[in-house]
């Protein structure tokens, strides 16, 4: 199957989950399109979508928002599992769901949506993201669960195998 894996990535931690998963997704057969959300011009020939976003502020990057606007209509109609990646720390903070994903998944059909504990780099972020982290007090430090992004995949795989 052609799948395409898009992702919004502010300091590149959702594009090494997205990476992650497209490797997972090609070990298992898959002609999978690797690409940032912004840079998605038409979904004609794909079989099946994974889109994920960088979580800032309790909310998906602008890019995958638009991207998802955008192809809503060509989304319903392939199989489309969604993740998030943002909660930091070893008990995950903030925890939940991103505002407006529960109705994303409802709307769009997808079969799954996975939020994905994140990597926080204060070295990478610029002064007002500095400001905001220390004010949340937010830890620094890679928080990705690699294990569970590639069972994840593989599970995506395996849906994908049975239809």
């Amino acid at each position: 199957m052609k799948i395409l894996t898009a992702y919004a990535s502010r300091h590149g931690s959702t594009r090494e989950i997205a990476e992650a998963i497209a490797e997972e997704l090609r070990s298992a057969g898959h002609d999978v399109t690797l690409q940032a959300a912004k840079e998605t011009q038409s979904l004609a020939g794909y079989d099946a979508a994974v889109v994920g976003s960088a979580v800032y502020v309790g909310r998906w990057l602008g890019d995958a928002g638009d991207m998802v606007s955008q192809f809503k209509e060509q989304l319903k109609g392939l199989p489309v599992w969604l993740f998030s990646s943002g909660p930091l720390g070893e008990d995950p903070y903030p925890p939940g769901e991103p505002e407006g994903l529960p109705e994303l998944v409802t709307e769009l059909g997808a079969r799954d949506h996975r939020v994905f504990v994140g990597r926080l780099a204060k070295s990478e972020l610029g002064l007002g993201e500095r400001l905001v982290v220390r004010a949340v007090k937010a830890p620094e430090g890679d928080f990705r669960d690699w294990e569970a992004i590639r069972n994840w995949a593989r599970s995506i795989a395996a849906s994908l195998a049975a239809t």
